[in-house]
């Protein structure tokens, strides 16, 4: 059979920005093992696969090391895909998740999802996360991740971390803040993710989910514009409403394409 996947760059501008994933629509599950294999054959750092359920879609996210339970850029792609591919228009789309429901709403040229908000516990800043990165934070948070926080941008963008290092400390995945540039951006962050085989992620969407909670109590606002300094860059539109954080940001067309499978087993 023959099936129509979709890569999308999400937190994107335009191609080659953000974050790419790829996306799947199906009208029922396939094998686990498939999902895999498809999502190691594209070696992204999320393939997205959406089934009609109920009144919306179940949504499930695959890196190349396994299933997560939250991905907000592969969200936002396959909002992206229903909305142009397969139900043109739609304001709205509600996606059951492992991570609870999540909604994604159209406004304009952005797609803005409803995500929840971690809450923080400050650890010890440790030798050996200043081993792992090269540098000292001046504080270390940790949820599902672990957030590290820098006083100067600079150190952030300038980061070159040891990612066996990395692997070996808590938490799925690091991410890394730092007050924003000039005044156009908020904060400034990077992902990395060496225990899923992603070594940096372009633009981590539920890595906002720590970085976003965490600026809002310290900078005393809600509407936060946050930029995510890896080399392909990325921006999100960031609000905080109590125990959750709304991210949204553009999305840009990248390939069509059909696998050529046998058959879904």
């Amino acid at each position: 059979m023959k099936l129509r996947q979709y890569v999308v760059d999400a937190f994107a501008d335009r191609v080659f920005e953000g974050n790419p994933a790829a996306v799947c629509v199906l009208e029922r599950w396939p094998d686990e093992a498939l999902m895999m294999s498809i999502t190691r054959e594209n070696n992204l750092s999320e393939t997205a696969f959406a089934v009609p359920e109920g009144e919306g879609y179940r949504l499930r996210w695959f890196t190349p090391g396994g299933e997560i339970d939250l991905c907000g850029h592969a969200t936002l792609a396959a909002a992206y895909v229903i909305d142009q591919f397969v139900q043109p228009g739609v304001q709205s789309i509600r996606f059951q998740t492992l991570s609870g429901l999540l909604t994604v709403t159209r406004r304009g040229e952005l797609y803005e999802m409803d995500f929840p908000a971690y809450t923080l516990k400050q650890l010890e800043v440790t030798d050996a996360i200043t081993e792992a990165l090269g540098a000292r934070p001046r504080e270390v948070w940790r949820a599902r991740d672990l957030l590290c926080v820098f006083d100067d941008p600079e150190t952030v963008m300038n980061l070159k971390p040891d990612l066996d290092k990395v692997r070996a400390l808590k938490g799925a995945l690091m991410q890394v803040t730092a007050p924003g540039t000039g005044t156009e951006f908020d904060c400034i962050s990077r992902s990395f993710a060496p225990k899923m085989e992603v070594p940096e992620d372009p633009v981590c969407g539920s890595g906002h989910c720590h970085i976003i909670p965490y600026w809002a109590g310290r900078l005393g606002k809600t509407d936060l514009v946050a930029r995510q300094a890896s080399p392909r860059g990325g921006t999100l539109y960031c609000r905080m409403e109590g125990d959750r954080v709304a991210l949204a940001g553009r999305a840009a067309l990248y390939a069509r394409s059909e696998l050529m499978l046998e058959e879904l087993p």
